[in-house]
Order: structure tokens, then C-alpha cells, then sequence
């Protein structure tokens, strides 16, 4: 059994912390909504830039939690974050680390993506919307725009974790 280190634990903590910061303005906030959903996931990139995948999840769920209570159980605005782009950056660092190829995880990826931004349109968005075009052709709009989108966000993520590796990185050497 590996030994969990002060290290791990506090940076951890400091990614929850600004995770559900992050989140919770975003989600109280709603012209910063994902932006707060950004943010909060290059907070959970901070365990994982020392391969810390446990401290991560907890990081996670921690932040999901918090930031429900802190938003007064706002499930509506939360669950994209919950769904998707909380486990995003886990998921990255575990294709990284089991050395799947980008080219077989990117379908599945996008499929996740698809699917979780489906399941939000039917559970928050569909009865409030009154363009009838939408909601008809909503899995279309979802499959081509949502995989497009998709792509470019997969890309920016994990340049954003090697900027993250990066500037934890350089703290480490200058304790």
C-alpha cells in the first residue's frame, strides 16, 4: 500500500478548494457558468499533475458536494460538471497513464460527452425550451455541434494539464 504523503493531501484539499470556489460562482452567477466549469476542472488538474488520482476523485466529488450545498442543491447547474467535465480531467490523466490511444478513446470520449449533454438537455433544458425545431432534432444538434465542440475541448484540456504539470512543477523546485 503506498504511502499518502502531506504533499498529496494538501494539494488535494487546494483543488477541491477552488474547484468548488470556481464552481459555485459559476454556478450562482450564471453569465460565468462555464467558466466556473473550466476553472474548476483545471483545479482538479492540480492532484493529478503528481499522478495523484485518488486525491483527484476525492478532489471531485468533494468539490460536487460542497458546491451543491453552497448553491442551494442547484442540481440543474451543477450536473454538467457532475456528469462530464468534473471526471474529464481523470479520465485524461488515466488514458495517459494506461497509454490508451487517443485516436480509439477519443470516439468513446465524445460519445460520453454526447450522451451526458443529452441526458442535461432532456432533465433541465427540454421543458423550458419553445422552439419546437430543438427538441425535435436535438440529438442531431447535439451529435454534430456537441462532437465538434467536443474535439476542440479535448485538445485545449489537455494542453491546459500540461500548463498545469508545468507550473506545479516549477513550485515544487522553488520550496
Amino acid at each position: 500500500m503506498r504511502k499518502i504523503t502531506s504533499y498529496e493531501i494538501a494539494l488535494s484539499a487546494v483543488a477541491c478548494a477552488i474547484a468548488t470556489i470556481m464552481l459555485t460562482v459559476g454556478t450562482l452567477y450564471t453569465p460565468l457558468l462555464f467558466t466556473g466549469y473550466l476553472f474548476a476542472c483545471a483545479a482538479i488538474m492540480l492532484p493529478l499533475s503528481g499522478k495523484y488520482y485518488a486525491g483527484a476523485a476525492l478532489a471531485y466529488v468533494g468539490a460536487s458536494v460542497l458546491t451543491l450545498i453552497f448553491n442551494g442543491v442547484n442540481i440543474f447547474d451543477t450536473l454538467p460538471f457532475i456528469m462530464f467535465f468534473g471526471l474529464h480531467p481523470i479520465v485524461n490523466a488515466l488514458q495517459l497513464r494506461f497509454k490508451i490511444n487517443r485516436w480509439i478513446a477519443l470516439p468513446i470520449k465524445a460519445a460520453w460527452f454526447d450522451g451526458a449533454m443529452y441526458f442535461v438537455w432532456r432533465f433541465v433544458f427540454e421543458m423550458t425550451t419553445t422552439i419546437a425545431f430543438v427538441d425535435k432534432y436535438i440529438w442531431l444538434i447535439i451529435l454534430i455541434a456537441g462532437t465538434a465542440f467536443f474535439v476542440a475541448y479535448d485538445f485545449a484540456m489537455f494542453r491546459c494539464q500540461g500548463y498545469v504539470n508545468a507550473t506545479v512543477d516549477r513550485f515544487i523546485k522553488r520550496r
